[in-house]
């Protein structure tokens, strides 16, 4: 832990992070005053400036949950498993490789992505409690949600394949609940918002708007979000094996070595900690109790991170999400250019065009920054390097 904010009607800030700039500073602040946040908020070392709370904040909440914490993202996070395959076994060019995965994979926001044949039992699962939730909510229930299941979406989502300290092999993804989480984080920011001027409830952000529990908006929003989250979840698992499904095209006969390790960075759950049960919010952040195997990406020409859980209280069992931002997207658009990103993804086979200046790897933090602030959160299992990345 680097610091600690204290201050009188609040509740401590404890901060991971060393490079902490006023706006976001604020952010947490402004989190730290609402009257049900329990013990502390937590930031992590990839913290940085949010909609009304930072990304790669930890906050805790007794009787109540702010949606725009919880984001419009709703159970995004990260997939990876390592196979038998090494290094050796790949072709010296992997442009075909990447071109298979885009071509199996939907790409981009999504509109016009068709319904893909499903292999999971829990998919079926997953359609049947969408049913029943559109009976409740039928205007946040589209046909998009099927046609977007085993797609990738924009942004920072991606697929990578990447070589281990060993030269092991793995497959690695990031992805969330696409439109259908999105739809359900906008309709309950915004009935949050509706209830704060129904009740002449003042806030430092008007973002922080909340539902407390003991209400119907309470209740349908944790059944929403706990739909949604799963389907992140099933979401990244059908998108693994169809991406594994074009590794065996075009290389030779593999096996999975380990287990996918799939975790959520944008989700509430609920936890003990502190001797009360709460509602923890990681926005952009990971749990890492102790044992628990989790994911940390750097950036598309950056170090990746697989790493065990310490189980460290102060920060309610959790760890970064990433890298994380150091500059917004206009502004990495405006500094760099297509000559800086074909430098900074050297040895990648990847987009390298003007379309994804957004997500060059200067535009992040250098993730052995992020790593060597929260040595006392996580230890790390691997280190992986991606020579292969498909972006949204």
């Amino acid at each position: 832990m680097k610091r600690v904010i204290t201050e009188n009607n609040s509740r401590p800030i404890k901060i991971w992070a060393d490079d902490l700039d006023e706006r976001t500073e604020q952010q947490l602040r402004n989190v730290a005053t609402l009257p049900f946040i329990h013990h502390h908020v937590a930031a992590m070392p990839d913290v940085h400036l949010g909609l009304g709370a930072t990304i790669g904040s930890v906050i805790p909440t007794r009787d109540a949950i702010i949606p725009a914490a919880v984001g419009v993202d709703l159970g995004c996070g990260m997939v990876a498993v390592r196979t038998s395959l090494s290094a050796s076994q790949l072709p010296d060019n992997l442009k075909g490789l990447r071109d298979s995965i885009e071509k199996a994979i939907p790409l981009g926001p999504g509109a016009g992505h068709h319904p893909k044949k499903m292999r999971d039992q829990a998919v079926i699962m997953l359609s049947n409690r969408v049913n029943a939730f559109s009976l409740k909510y039928q205007e946040l229930v589209t046909n998009k949600w099927m046609r977007q299941l085993g797609s990738l979406g924009g942004g920072n989502h991606f697929i990578e394949v990447c070589l281990d300290e060993s030269d092991d092999v793995w497959v690695m993804l990031h992805s969330g609940s696409r439109g259908f989480g999105n739809r359900i984080g906008q309709h309950f920011i915004a009935s949050a918002k509706n209830e704060m001027e129904r009740w002449h409830i003042s806030l430092p952000d008007k973002n922080l708007a909340y539902l407390p529990s003991g209400t119907t908006l309470f209740d349908d929003y944790v059944e929403a979000v706990e739909l949604a989250q799963d389907y992140a979840r099933i979401n990244r698992e059908e998108m693994l094996a169809i991406v594994l499904d074009s590794l065996r095209e075009h290389l030779p006969a593999f096996a999975l070595t380990k287990e996918a390790i799939n975790c959520h960075h944008n989700y509430v759950e609920r936890e003990n900690h502190f001797g009360k049960n709460v509602w923890v919010t990681r926005k952009g952040a990971i749990r890492a109790r102790e044992g628990d195997l989790g994911i940390i990406p750097g950036s598309m020409g950056a170090k990746s991170y697989i790493v065990r859980g310490k189980g460290n209280k102060e920060s309610f069992c959790s760890c970064a999400h990433g890298a994380g931002r150091k500059m917004s997207r206009t502004q990495a658009q405006r500094q760099f250019t297509e000559a800086d990103m074909i430098k900074q993804t050297e040895g990648v086979e990847c987009r390298k065009d003007t379309g994804v200046i957004d997500e060059i790897p200067g535009a992040y933090k250098d993730i052995d920054v992020v790593m060597a602030n929260q040595s006392d959160l996580v230890d790390v299992v691997h280190t992986l390097k991606q020579v292969l990345c498909v972006k949204g």
